[in-house]
């Protein structure tokens, strides 16, 4: 891959978006002003590539489909790359997350065009949508529905100007109904009868769960984005007397929706083809993305929508932005959005949040004690010992015995908005070699991490967080402060460091505290971290 060029420095910051979707990849070039704190759109472009054509027996991505990826990518790349942007924040989504060769094609992707691709959650792809939309919409104390029909997955959430109450993910999409319902065409009465009827059972739950969270008198407004709601858009804008210059903003009623979905079903492919308003590719997947739009809109009893053109690629230059500390205001929630929901999933399993500080504090001060000695990592790895240590113990909600492995589990399968998948997974393993053996090749929980810089990083902070955990021997805090000092070299045999226990000062009156027990714990770890390190490990208690 051609260098990117240093813009970090110049008022103007350029950042590239990449979303690999079911249907189509949307490349998204954005310049960035840091003193306004927002962004502007320089390059937009799409190429429907149909990674959702997947292989019918296998679930594979094809060989065809793949080749189209990649050249679509390297194009995409390259334009990038053109722009001076200085960096590219990649995301792939339905269709590379559940075909059972997903991950080898992100690997390709990464050994061949150096591009690091983020696999998202279908939560957490809701929440980018989310955060593309608030970028471009004015949501004020008024609560929306976001609905994204992709290619696999259909997103629905409920937000409003400060967070995102519901984000739900349903796999159903406008490619995979066409591939698996749609083999006639136009559809028979009874199969558009069985397919709208499949679609309300899809999206019941979704629509139950964003119900759930609205509050008595609440009438959100419907925001639809994406390709389906798009063409829906240019269809009926195209019957206007006067039709707008930008989708953005555009209003469709449901009787027009309705109609146009009537006209829509009972066209042949030949004539979808040669409507004007939609592309040839869009006409072929437009009647099973529009009877998603239909259904839901009636199960949620909403009688109009808004189209917004932002969606996931904006929400990958917003949350970019969230991440290096560049916007504030209304997305100022969003920015603890890793916080938050880190400290949500210890609640869920009943850590005791008192002792993961403390884990938590001595993890991160060991980090900085010990950069160039233990650890070389560049600031990646830091946000995500912290998190590993906030979790760690949560597999004692399912057994103290081998809690590892449960907290290995748990963490793999819960949620963790922000996170990118290959985040998740290392926060996760992290936490797994908190204790007892080192990774090993047959460990699923190793296996899983693919790239060598990230096996190196939960290495390195999976030992960080063992001495850290170590020193975690009692209910009531004891130590003030950890310090760290390389021992003088004598012979690379001799290597090694101290680190010193402060014990807290005792109240007047009381026996000073005793840390004989962290002490013994911490040099219970000495071998593991000679073996790990080649460095020998001394522990020490300072005057209080």
């Amino acid at each position: 891959m051609p260098p990117i060029p240093d813009t970090a420095g110049t008022a103007e910051r350029r950042v590239a978006a990449i979303d690999i979707g079911t249907n189509s990849i949307h490349l998204l070039v954005a310049a960035i002003d840091p003193v306004l704190r927002s962004f502007s759109v320089v390059l937009a472009e799409k190429s429907t590539t149909r990674l959702g054509e997947r292989d019918p027996d296998s679930g594979d991505l094809t060989p065809e489909a793949i080749e189209r990826a990649f050249l679509t990518l390297r194009h995409c790349r390259d334009l990038a790359t053109s722009h001076g942007v200085e960096q590219i924040v990649t995301a792939a989504t339905s269709a590379v997350r559940e075909a059972p060769n997903g991950r080898s094609f992100l690997q390709g992707l990464q050994d061949q065009l150096g591009l690091v691709v983020d696999l998202v959650s279908g939560p957490e792809e809701a929440r980018l949508i989310y955060l593309g939309v608030l970028s471009g919409l004015s949501f004020g104390d008024q609560p929306y529905f976001i609905l994204d029909i992709g290619g696999g997955s259909t997103e629905l959430v409920l937000a409003d100007g400060r967070d995102a109450r519901a984000l739900t993910s349903t796999r159903i999409g406008a490619v995979r109904l066409q591939r698996e319902f749609c083999r006639e065409d136009p559809l028979t009465p009874a199969r558009r009868g069985f397919l709208e009827a499949y679609i309300q059972g899809a999206m019941d739950p979704a629509v139950a769960e964003v119900k759930r969270e609205l509050r008595p008198g609440e009438k959100p407004v419907l925001v639809a984005t994406s390709g389906t709601a798009m063409a829906m858009a240019a269809l009926a804008s195209a019957q206007d007397p006067n039709p707008p210059l930008k989708l953005d903003g555009y209003r469709l009623g449901r009787a027009r929706l309705d109609g146009i979905v009537e006209r829509l079903v009972a066209m042949t492919p030949e004539q979808r083809r040669a409507l004007t308003a939609i592309n040839e590719r869009r006409a072929e997947i437009i009647v099973p993305g529009a009877l998603i739009l239909q259904t839901t809109m009636e199960i949620l009893q909403v009688r109009e929508l808004v189209v917004c053109e932002r969606a996931l690629r904006e929400g990958l230059i917003v949350d970019w932005m969230l991440r290096n500390g560049l916007l504030v205001d209304r997305f100022s929630f969003q920015s603890t959005i890793r916080r938050r929901t880190v400290l949500h999933l210890a609640r869920t399993y009943g850590v005791d949040t008192g002792r993961a500080d403390r884990v938590a504090s001595h993890a991160l001060s060991l980090y900085d004690q010990t950069r160039g000695l233990l650890h070389d990592d560049d600031g990646e790895g830091r946000a995500l010992l912290w998190a590993a240590a906030q979790l760690h113990a949560c597999g004692k909600h399912v057994n103290i015995a081998a809690y590892h492995k449960h907290t290995w589990y748990l963490i793999r399968h819960g949620e963790l908005l922000g996170y990118s998948e290959a985040e998740h997974l290392m926060v996760a393993a992290i936490a797994r070699y908190h204790r007892r053996s080192l990774p090993k090749k047959r460990h699923e929980s190793w296996q899983l991490i693919e790239a060598g810089q990230h096996r190196h990083t939960v290495f390195t902070m999976a030992l960080l967080l063992r001495l850290a955990a170590a020193l975690d021997r009692r209910p009531a805090p004891g130590i003030e402060a950890i310090s760290v000092s390389a021992d003088a070299e004598r012979t690379a045999q001799t290597r090694g460091f101290t680190i010193s226990l402060q014990p807290q000062a005792p109240q007047p009156g009381d026996t000073p505290q005793d840390l004989s027990l962290e002490e013994w714990s911490l040099r219970s770890c000495a071998d593991l971290v000679l073996e790990a390190t080649g460095l020998r490990l001394t522990v020490r208690q300072a005057s209080p």
